[in-house]
C-alpha cells in the first residue's frame, strides 16, 4: 500500500495544497506551528476517520471557511483507490471510498492502513489502562472489521448495565434487570478477549525484535497481557452476579475487559513504574513499530508509518537506528531539521500552511 498523493482544502492551515510523496522516506520539515503535524493529522484522518487530537471535528475547518476537505489517493496491491473526506460547521463530516459515501466509519477501516506515533504517545506507557486498551482496539480494528461490532455492542450493553446501576431499584428487581446485561456482556467479554489474547501473541515477537534493534541489543522488551481470569460465559456471568452489591455501591461496573491492561517490562522490570523515560519512549515506538508487521501479516499489504516529532526524543544512535528500521516502509516523519547525509528521503518543506516548491518537494535525493 502506498499513498500517492494528498489534496487538502481549508484544512487547518491549509488552504488549498497538493503534495505528491515517495514510496520510502517522506521528510516533512520546517519551523515550529507551521503545519507538519497537521498534514500527518490529515493522513490520519483517512485511516481511521478521527484525528489524533482533536476534540472536536470542526477545529479543523480554517477560521475563514464553512467546509474542509482531505482527499488521498492510494495505489494498492491490486488497483487504486480514493478516500475523500468532507468537513462541514452544519453537517455531519462525509466520508467516501471512491467517490461513494459510507454510511459508517467502520466501513473505512481497513481501506488505508496506518500507525502513528509521536512524543504524546509515551501515555501508552505511562498513563491509565484505557490508553493501552484502545492502543489494541485500534489495531485489531483496522484488521478485523467484526471486531468494531464486538467492542461497540460490549461498549453500549456496558453502558445500558451502568445507567441501571444508578436507579436506585430494589435489590431483587435489580437481579432480575441485571442477568439480561450480564449474559450479553459475558457473550462479547469472550470474543473481545480472545481477539485481544491473539493481538498480544502476536505483537509479542515483533515488539520485542524492534525494542532489541533500537537499542542495540542492549534491552529486552516483554509484554504482558492482563485481563479476566474466567473463560467461559457462565463464569464471566457467575463473577457479575459476584459484584453486583459492590457495583451498586460505586455506580459502575467492576469487573469485565474494560478493565484489561498491558504490562510493559524491560529487563525484568515493569517500566510503567520504574523505568527511564527514555526507555518508556523506546518501548512505546518498539509497540507501534510492531504493529506494522501485524497489519502487515493479516492484510498482506504494508501500512504507512507516521511519525511526529521523533527524532528530537532520541539519541544520536537511536535515531539512526528507527530511520534504518524504517527502510521498506512508506514513512512520514516531521521534524525541524534532517541531518542524515546517508540516508534517502523525499523531502517536503512546511512554510505556514505552504509548501516551498522551489525547494524540495517531490525530490528524492541524497542531501
Amino acid at each position: 500500500m502506498e499513498l500517492e498523493k494528498i489534496e487538502l482544502y481549508n484544512f487547518r492551515n491549509y488552504k488549498s495544497a497538493s503534495i505528491n510523496f515517495a514510496d520510502g522516506l517522506n521528510v516533512i520539515y520546517g519551523q515550529n506551528a507551521q503545519g507538519k503535524t497537521n498534514l500527518l493529522e490529515a493522513i490520519y484522518f483517512c485511516v481511521v476517520g478521527k484525528s489524533f487530537r482533536a476534540s472536536r471535528e470542526r477545529e479543523v475547518i480554517n477560521m475563514q471557511s464553512d467546509i474542509a476537505k482531505i482527499k488521498i489517493f492510494i495505489k494498492k496491491n491490486v488497483g487504486k483507490s480514493v478516500i475523500e473526506i468532507i468537513f462541514s460547521r452544519k453537517e455531519k463530516k462525509t466520508v467516501k471510498i471512491d467517490g461513494i459515501p459510507i454510511k459508517k466509519l467502520s466501513a473505512l477501516l481497513g481501506e488505508f492502513n496506518g500507525v502513528f506515533f509521536s512524543p504524546d504517545e509515551l501515555k501508552l506507557i505511562k498513563e491509565s489502562p484505557e490508553d493501552r486498551r484502545r492502543f489494541m482496539d485500534v489495531d485489531i480494528s483496522q484488521t478485523t472489521k467484526q471486531y468494531v461490532y464486538i467492542i461497540s455492542r460490549y461498549n453500549e450493553v456496558l453502558a445500558n448495565r451502568n445507567k441501571q446501576l444508578k436507579q436506585n431499584l430494589p435489590l431483587r428487581d435489580l437481579k432480575n434487570i441485571m442477568s439480561i446485561w450480564n449474559e450479553q456482556l459475558a457473550d462479547y467479554a469472550q470474543k473481545i478477549k480472545k481477539y485481544r489474547q491473539n493481538f498480544v501473541i502476536s505483537l509479542m515477537p515483533y515488539a520485542k525484535r524492534a525494542h532489541s534493534y533500537i537499542t542495540d541489543g542492549k534491552e529486552d522488551l516483554l509484554v504482558e497481557y492482563v485481563t479476566i481470569k474466567e473463560d467461559t460465559k457462565e463464569d464471566i456471568v457467575k463473577k457479575l452476579e459476584d459484584c453486583l452489591e459492590k457495583d451498586i455501591a460505586l455506580g459502575y461496573t467492576t469487573y469485565g475487559v474494560h478493565r484489561d491492561d498491558l504490562k510493559v517490562i524491560v529487563n525484568g522490570v515493569d517500566i510503567r513504574t520504574y523505568g527511564s523515560q527514555g526507555q518508556q519512549r523506546t518501548a512505546a515506538l518498539s509497540l507501534k513499530l510492531a504493529e506494522l508487521s501485524i497489519i502487515e501479516d493479516i492484510t498482506h499489504t504494508r501500512p504507512v508509518l507516521l511519525l511526529d516529532d521523533v527524532l528530537s526524543e532520541l539519541d544520536g544512535n537511536r535515531k539512526k537506528r528507527l530511520l534504518d528500521y524504517c527502510q521498506g516502509t512508506q514513512t512520514f516523519i516531521t521534524c525541524t531539521s534532517f541531518d542524515f547525509p546517508d540516508i534517502r528521503c523525499n523531502k517536503i518543506l512546511i512554510k505556514n500552511g505552504d509548501i516551498d516548491l522551489t525547494k524540495t518537494i517531490c525530490q528524492t535525493d541524497n542531501h
